[in-house]
């Protein structure tokens, strides 16, 4: 047998091979380390993240930074739990749909989604989701000291909640505010408005359509997440119920009353094509000088200060919804959620939960927003811990003045969990109000006859 004699080729090969080697020795350590570090606050909790490992689950999410920001994150959890996570991105005008179609055919092809909470209703009336209240006492699911469940903010939690039972962990949320141009309020001695007839007030003051400058704008566009987004918290401030002796009821004297306010301001100071604008319409218009004051969701915030397009950016200040004629202030509570798809079997359900856990836990949220490294900082994080956190607030408090207090304000003290119809025909009823107040918008039909044709159309929606 022939031993082997090295040739200086082969030695220095081979030589250049292992001091590669020992050269990469301290990096690896180095990575081995760091991901460990990365991990170390998740495995604080008292549960077993891997009880799922080898599980795939599909996450349907709708293509946003807020979730662009999750997925980045996605391969720490995978390390975490050993369970796969594929994400599928549907836009906003279908996921609901899409998902509705997986829930009623039981297929179990989405194990969580990025859910509407006005379609809880729906989805516990044909029990399509798992409720979520055993997954949060199961100790060998959930830590409760490390999740603090209490911690997410409590509107959002509510939205999610039907009859008491929680069916989905709020992600992502917003509410509604007045978006207003301080530097042109300051001009003219306005505040910003306390009613909603001091919000007429400053409109008038501020439109000026010569100049191209409009007093308001509100969304204006057909939808059950567009102008029925914003004429619910009208309908609510001039002290309309939706339920009236265990009716649905969309017309009469509260309803006329809260439409005709709409209609009188948008046809007097808003843009005339504002009739059909949805919010990143209304935000544009503001970035580029043209409208004085908007309504509209807080997380607008960041595209009127994006610095390749806003005009405006220093000059923005921020209050919370005016108050109605009954005195009170009504804000949104909406928020993308994810469920349990209860088709699963119960390995994936366990799985589910995990990420879900993962997601909404207080670590997360803060790595997806003022600890993230990339450029979008989320400005609807679930937690009121980090709302309080001072680099979040620094960080938020970039959008204008008075951003984050207007925002908790909003949150805390303005919310109603019935502030829209939480029937399980919402999707329906939702379509049908906002055919109707586009048609009163739009000058087709009388305020009247708008609601009083929605409410023909929606009595046997309520019947079947």
């Amino acid at each position: 047998m022939r031993s082997f004699r090295p040739t200086r080729r082969t030695f220095l090969k081979t030589g250049t091979a292992a001091a590669a080697l020992i050269g990469l020795g301290p990096a690896l350590l180095r990575g081995a380390a760091a991901q460990e570090a990365d991990l170390a606050p998740y495995r604080s909790a008292k549960i077993d993240w891997q009880q799922a490992s080898g599980e795939t689950i599909t996450v349907a999410v709708i293509p946003a930074s807020y979730f662009e920001n999750l997925i980045t994150l996605a391969p720490q959890f995978k390390t975490l739990t050993g369970i796969d996570v594929r994400f599928e991105k549907i836009p906003p005008a279908q996921i609901r749909q899409k998902c509705v179609i997986d829930l009623t055919s039981k297929t179990g092809t989405y194990a969580t989604h990025a859910a509407d909470p006005m379609y809880y209703s729906l989805y516990a009336a044909n029990k399509w989701v798992e409720p979520l209240d055993n997954y949060l006492k199961d100790k060998s699911l959930t830590d409760d000291a490390w999740f603090k469940f209490d911690d997410i903010i409590p509107a959002w939690r509510s939205a999610d909640s039907i009859n008491g039972k929680l069916y989905g962990v709020p992600y992502d949320g917003e509410v509604t505010i007045q978006v207003y141009r301080k530097d042109l309020y300051d001009a003219k001695g306005l505040k910003p408005a306390d009613t909603l007839e001091a919000y007429v007030s400053n409109a008038a003051a501020l439109n000026n359509p010569n100049d191209r400058i409009w007093g308001c704008a509100l969304r204006g566009v057909a939808g059950a997440g567009q102008n029925m987004y914003i004429y619910p918290s009208i309908f609510r401030e001039f002290g309309g119920s939706w339920m009236k002796d265990g009716k649905l009821t969309v017309n009469g004297p509260e309803a006329e009353a809260a439409l005709a306010w709409y209609v009188d301001v948008m046809r007097k100071y808003a843009p005339a094509a504002a009739a059909n604008w949805n919010w990143p319409d209304i935000a544009d218009a503001f970035s580029q000088g043209t409208v004085a004051n908007y309504i509209d969701a807080h997380s607008s915030a960041s595209v009127i200060n994006n610095p390749e397009k806003s005009k405006v950016i220093g000059k923005v200040a921020y209050a919370r919804w005016p108050r109605g004629p009954s005195g009170k202030r009504v804000t949104s509570i909406w928020n993308w959620s994810f469920p349990i798809n209860a088709a699963l079997s119960d390995k994936k359900k366990k799985a589910t939960w995990l990420f879900i856990q993962w997601a909404a836990s207080a670590e997360t949220q803060a790595r997806t927003a003022h600890r993230f490294a990339g450029p979008t900082k989320r400005s609807g994080v679930n937690r009121t811990s980090i709302w309080k956190d001072p680099e979040y607030v620094k960080l938020m408090n970039g959008f204008g003045d008075n951003f984050v207090e207007a925002t908790m304000q909003a949150l805390e003290h303005d919310t109603d969990v019935d502030w829209r119809p939480r029937v399980p025909q919402w999707p329906a009823i939702g379509d049908t109000m906002a055919t109707a107040i586009q048609s009163a918008l739009s000058g087709q039909a009388t305020v009247k006859a708008a609601l009083d044709d929605a409410q023909r159309r929606i009595e046997p929606m309520m019947r079947g």
